[in-house]
């Protein structure tokens, strides 16, 4: 049972790693306590787009009028939303399969414990213990929601993003704690299927890692939809003896109790590094993230760790390429280290959020000078005609150099347009560059263009 790598978790981490891996002509195994694909295609990325996405088209249905339509009898099967979703994601990890079968990857189904001298035991379902080894062991093992010692997680009043996504029954009124990408997608899913649904964030401005003039917008666009969003705010204890849950929640102005049916707990992630055998290596951690160098080794020769456990950004996206530069690294392939100052951020809610870069605010404290451009959709001829006008795109510029220092956009499908800005960077043009090079009319990704255009004082259409 010895392999040349061994990868531990099978997410958007793990199996991208463990196929590069393979390409490279390592033997290559893959141990997974659950389910091909992990929390991102099984419960997380994958399955809450496809709710968004039920989300969309009923809102949609619901403004047919708009449209110069006509429908009637609109409704949702809340039921038939929430097994669409389950199917996108099965389909999915039966993908991963047939991906692991075709690069000839071993999976091994259990719960993998690293161990000294490069083995790995794996406990089977069965309780039966296998010893694996390996030339080089990567950890993968991702995270889960993370519970606050007055919020406590029971499954069904107080719950996390896994059951959030699989609920029986739709609740009548939810309240969701925390603003990031997790909770405001939900918070969008459940207004608009008819839930009514209050926003509870610590920080001055809801999705509170993004530029403020992002917040500030999507707090109006929340708002707009019915959403309450309640700001300064933290809960600091919940009742669940009776029929639904109160919630005391500590103000500006003093407290209040909150009533609804659930807690929807967003409140960040925990990292999954119990009992998989660290301490008994000595492989380093602090403040729940394994420690790594650039290539991701931990300071124990032949044992690398990727992902959710470590400390760059809980991504996908960014677990996959750090899987692919650790592996590559092995290989002894030319590869360069992951440049974190250009990684995209994606929250998919209405309106969607993409982001990569300084904020405006940041640049400022880092000292640049800035030229700074917005485009409002509200001027945009694409957005106007597909009755999506709300948001903007703006872009942040070092004035001296032209160097693209951040992008923040808000909007329809603006996720689907933040790749420019990121290649954009990371090939260092400038912002004349940007100005220079033809965008397609009518489009929203014109929008980027109009916004460097505003930055310096050169746009059309505003």
């Amino acid at each position: 049972m010895k392999y040349d790598v061994l990868v531990i978790g099978s997410g958007p981490g793990g199996y991208v790693t463990a196929i590069r891996a393979s390409q490279l002509g390592f033997k290559t195994a893959v141990v997974e306590k659950e389910n091909l694909g992990g929390i991102c295609l099984n419960w997380g990325c994958i399955p809450t787009k496809a709710l968004l996405k039920s989300a969309q088209v009923y809102d949609y249905l619901k403004h047919v009028d708009d449209y110069g339509l006509k429908a009637e009898a609109i409704d949702k099967d809340f039921e038939a939303v929430i097994k669409r979703s389950r199917g996108v994601a099965e389909g999915m990890s039966k993908g991963v399969q047939f991906l692991m079968k075709k690069n000839k990857i071993d999976i091994i189904d259990g719960f993998g414990k690293v161990k000294p001298g490069k083995k790995v035991d794996v406990t089977g379902t069965d309780g039966k213990v296998t010893e694996y080894s390996a030339d080089h062991i990567i950890i993968a093992t991702g995270a889960r929601s993370r519970e606050l010692p007055n919020l406590p997680q029971d499954g069904k009043k107080v719950i996390g993003y896994r059951e959030a996504m699989s609920l029986p029954t739709q609740p009548k009124s939810m309240i969701v704690v925390g603003s990031g990408a997790i909770g405001v997608e939900f918070a969008h899913f459940y207004n608009s299927m008819g839930t009514e649904v209050t926003i509870v964030e610590f920080m001055p401005n809801i999705v509170p890692v993004e530029d403020k003039d992002v917040s500030k917008q999507m707090e109006r666009s929340f708002k707009k939809a019915g959403i309450k969003v309640m700001t300064n705010s933290s809960v600091e204890s919940v009742d669940t003896s009776g029929d639904g849950v109160k919630a005391t929640v500590k103000t500006k102005k003093g407290e209040q109790v909150l009533e609804a049916d659930v807690v929807l707990s967003a409140v960040g992630i925990k990292t999954n590094i119990e009992n998989i055998g660290l301490e008994d290596v000595g492989i380093i951690t602090d403040r729940d993230k394994i420690l790594v160098n650039d290539w991701y080794q931990t300071n124990i020769p032949g044992y690398y760790a990727i992902g959710d456990v470590t400390p760059g950004p809980a991504l996908a996206h960014v677990a996959s390429a750090e899987g692919i530069t650790c592996v590559e690294k092995i290989a002894g392939v030319h590869t360069e280290a992951i440049d974190y100052g250009n990684i995209p951020g994606c929250t998919y809610a209405t309106p969607e959020i993409a982001s990569v870069g300084l904020t405006e605010e940041k640049a400022k404290e880092a000292g640049y000078e800035l030229k700074v451009g917005k485009f409002p959709f509200s001027a945009s001829g694409k957005a106007k005609a597909a009755g999506t006008p709300d948001g903007f795109v703006k872009v942040i510029f070092d004035a001296k150099y032209g160097e693209w220092l951040g992008c923040h956009m808000i909007g329809a499908g603006v996720t689907d347009m933040i790749a420019e800005a990121v290649v954009a960077r990371k090939l260092e043009t400038t912002g004349h560059e940007v100005l220079k090079a033809i965008h397609p009319h009518p489009t929203m990704s014109e929008a980027v263009m109009e916004a460097v255009a505003d930055a310096y004082d050169e746009v059309i259409h505003l």
